[in-house]
């Protein structure tokens, strides 16, 4: 199953490590320093386009690497949706 992230990106549901909301979780500089490193790596996608993201999701991609993906929707709506989909 996928989960819909926003503007027309989808991950496998199976590959999702965590949901993090960006105003609890961006109060750490490790992991602001995490996301800033990902970011300068290109290991990031940005699923808000225009719009502040309120959430990110840590994914492991096809190669087996960590990928960052940020998401207009909150964690809370994304979490419904995996729910809906198990």
């Amino acid at each position: 199953m996928f989960l819909h992230v926003g503007n027309n990106k989808n991950i496998l549901i199976e590959r999702v490590v965590g949901i993090f909301d960006m105003d609890n979780a961006t109060l750490s500089a490790v992991t602001r320093k995490f996301l800033s490193v990902q970011e300068r790596a290109g290991l990031s996608q940005n699923a808000a386009d225009e719009e502040i993201p309120k959430s990110f999701l840590l994914y492991l991609d096809v190669d087996g690497s960590y990928k960052i993906c940020f998401s207009q929707l909150s964690s809370a709506s994304l979490k419904g949706r995996i729910n809906n989909e198990l």
